[in-house]
């Protein structure tokens, strides 16, 4: 189903009608009618990611990414929310992975997961001290950090009996990650919603795929979450990211729909009309009645 549109009534949309019912964790939440639009297509569009890309296939436990900055609190409150909807039949634990970043507030996490009944893990790495002594002074910390942090999620993971690890990034990363490898890593290459890990053990799911930053950082904002800011790579200017971020920005506000447009683009490949000589047998492309591929990837 193409993104940006609404999933087709069927008897679980049933499920989406009340409106201001659901998990403690919305108990303070807006009893307005605008929020409860935005949350029902918050709701939708990670309902429509996980149709589309079969993320329930098999999956009993997930282990779900808090970093306790707006799109992972959103993520884990969609997914709970859905699960006390009746449409998520998986088990739910959320990790945070404390990173040994100075002034980092310990007690804010643990405290509000327990505040709303939440299953939780709280684990301490210090992977601060290895990010600051192994990336020279200037260079940015985002990747060797991602790794540093991912690598723990999925030890975490495979300990707790975990099927799955679920991550919070948005349409707005899918996009960023795309344009940084096509202006500087020279591929095309961008977010997959779901991709199984290198050692095949492990599900990376990411059900907010098609839902938009601005929906989430909105979202954030009405339900109060005690957003924890990043004061690593946060705090750096210059991020190939960002630049990314402000171009998509600026196409959007001079073509809006633009960013559902991409994101479409992204699962509507063409690979005779490319230059992958891997994805397609150009050599065996003549007038002899070979049929081109007009294929999807």
């Amino acid at each position: 189903m193409t993104a940006g549109l609404q999933a087709p009534q069927d008897e679980s949309d049933t499920a989406l009608s009340e409106d201001f019912a659901g998990h403690a964790l919305f108990t303070h939440a807006p009893r307005s009618v605008s929020f409860n639009k935005l949350r029902k297509r918050l709701l939708r569009q990670v309902r429509q990611a996980m149709d589309d890309f079969a993320m329930l296939k098999g999956q009993k436990r997930w282990l779900i990414g808090l970093s306790g900055g707006k799109d992972s609190y959103g993520l884990l409150a969609l997914l709970l929310d859905l699960k006390w909807r009746g449409l998520l039949p998986v088990e739910l634990l959320a990790c945070n992975l404390d990173q040994g970043q100075p002034n980092f507030p310990k007690h804010i996490l643990p405290d509000y997961l327990a505040s709303i009944g939440v299953k939780h893990r709280i684990e301490y790495r210090d992977t601060y001290s290895i990010v600051k002594e192994k990336v020279p002074e200037g260079a940015t910390y985002c990747s060797l950090c991602s790794r540093l942090r991912r690598g723990n999620l999925y030890r975490i993971a495979r300990e707790e009996g975990c099927d799955a690890l679920v991550l919070g990034h948005h349409r707005e990363d899918i996009l960023e990650t795309f344009f940084m490898n096509f202006f500087h890593g020279g591929r095309l290459a961008a977010m997959p919603p779901k991709l199984l890990n290198d050692e095949g053990d492990l599900m990376v799911l990411r059900p907010l795929a098609y839902a938009g930053e601005d929906d989430l950082a909105k979202f954030a904002a009405a339900m109060q979450f005690p957003i924890i800011p990043c004061d690593l790579c946060g705090s750096q200017d210059g991020l190939q990211r960002n630049a990314m971020k402000e171009m998509l920005a600026g196409i959007e506000a001079k073509m809006p729909g633009r960013k559902d447009a991409m994101l479409r683009a992204l699962g509507h490949v063409n690979p005779s009309h490319l230059m992958d000589r891997a994805l397609f047998d150009f050599a065996a492309l003549g007038l002899s009645g070979v049929t081109e591929d007009r294929g999807a990837a």
